[in-house]
């Protein structure tokens, strides 16, 4: 087995790095696309399960995630169905803008610290106005 060589400099960790915007959204990248893969296929799996199951199915579905109907803990259940749907819509709308600013970076633009800092608080700020947007219009439009 090779031996450590004393004169080689240690690797970087987050104890010297100054933590930046470009580090959080990068990190935040990683995260929702998990998020999204996971959660999100977990209940696009169980939605079209319920779907295939029938009508029942399908109503218990919405009971669980959207309506709260049915008494007991369908309530609480349905409104961590909506915090699990907002955390998803936000997850897509971050990794989306993400996704976008990592595309302008691969083109080789956007390499200059202020705009680098500039871009990546705009992904947060478009993911949350979207996030937003998106809720505001599936609560109030019934």
């Amino acid at each position: 087995m090779a031996q450590a060589h004393r004169d080689r400099p240690l690797s970087p960790h987050l104890q010297i790095w100054r933590w930046g915007p470009a580090m959080l959204v990068s990190i935040l990248h990683r995260v929702t696309g998990n998020g999204l893969a996971f959660a999100g296929l977990g209940l696009l799996l169980w939605w079209v399960g319920a779907i295939a199951g029938g009508e029942a199915s399908y109503q218990t579905f919405l009971a669980y995630v959207w309506t709260g109907t049915g008494g007991g803990l369908a309530g609480w259940t349905a409104l961590l169905g909506k915090v699990v749907l907002i955390g998803l819509t936000w997850a897509f709308f971050q990794h989306l803008a993400t996704g976008l600013r990592h595309f302008v970076l691969d083109i080789g633009a956007g390499y200059e610290l202020s705009a680098n800092a500039r871009w990546s608080v705009l992904t947060l700020v478009f993911s949350l106005a979207g996030t937003a947007l998106v809720w505001a219009y599936l609560l109030t439009a019934r």
